[in-house]
């Protein structure tokens, strides 16, 4: 599974603005994928939804090359288990199916979030995109037919580390105002 916007984006970035000496690293790790990438770091991700809590063991997909290869040629995905593509920023998420051997279901998880939508079954190896519909902060995959399963929907809420928002640094005292009272 890949993220070909993200992807298209980061190479034009490095590629247009890297010297002479970044293009064969570039390169290198641009190649098309041609075999599964190793077990990638794994957190807890929840769905609570009218049906209950759903709790998952997640792979985290954070590098563009990790984006790219996603499941590509794995061939099977846990029921319990999945891939989460965290973008950072609310982005526009257009994945498709090249090289993945397995049905999955692809969960957009809004800003708010929430499931944005779902894209059930996506079939293995189709280059067909499927497409977030407007800002996604992530994409999660999970095994085909597990949301409807268990009953997952649009509006479901999605807990993660990797969806929390960043906890902003403690306020630094201002200069000329004392901190501690002195007798």
């Amino acid at each position: 599974m890949k993220n070909k916007q993200l992807f298209g984006l980061l190479m034009a970035a490095l590629v247009g603005s890297a010297g002479v000496a970044w293009v064969p690293a570039v390169a290198e790790d641009a190649g098309e994928p041609t075999q599964a990438q190793p077990s990638l770091p794994k957190e807890s991700l929840s769905i609570v939804s009218a049906s209950g809590k759903h709790v998952f063991g997640v792979e985290v997909a954070r590098t563009p090359r990790q984006q790219q290869v996603g499941e590509m040629f794995r061939t099977q995905v846990p029921a319990d288990g999945g891939m989460l593509f965290p973008w950072g920023a609310p982005q526009q998420s257009d994945m498709w199916m090249e090289n993945t051997l397995v049905p999955l279901d692809i969960v957009f998880i809004g800003p708010d979030q929430r499931v944005q939508a779902i894209v059930e079954n996506a079939v293995p190896q189709s280059l067909a995109h499927i497409s977030s519909h407007g800002p996604a902060l992530a994409t999660l995959e999970l095994a085909g037919g597990v949301t409807a399963k268990l009953g997952i929907m649009v509006g479901d809420k999605v807990e993660a580390a990797s969806l929390a928002p960043a906890t902003p640094a403690p306020a630094l005292p201002q200069t000329g105002q004392p901190t501690t009272k002195t007798p």
